[in-house]
């Protein structure tokens, strides 16, 4: 258990420094942005997609 929570505490240290630095997080292709007036709508589909991925491999090699 602990290495498992050392791995995802890197991991969300890396994706920190890669938003520090300036990768488009949550700008994805694939990502909706409404906006009308005041008001925003969100909905980061791509980027769901990718987290989706990303740790289902994580889990995958981790599972071994």
């Amino acid at each position: 258990m602990g290495r498992t929570v050392l791995i995802v505490g890197l991991l969300i240290a890396a994706a920190g420094l890669l938003m520090m630095l300036g990768v488009p997080f949550g700008r994805l292709p694939g990502d909706v942005v409404i906006r009308r007036g005041n008001a925003t709508f969100y909905f980061p589909l791509g980027t769901s997609i990718l987290v989706s991925v990303l740790l289902t491999v994580l889990f995958a090699i981790l599972r071994r």
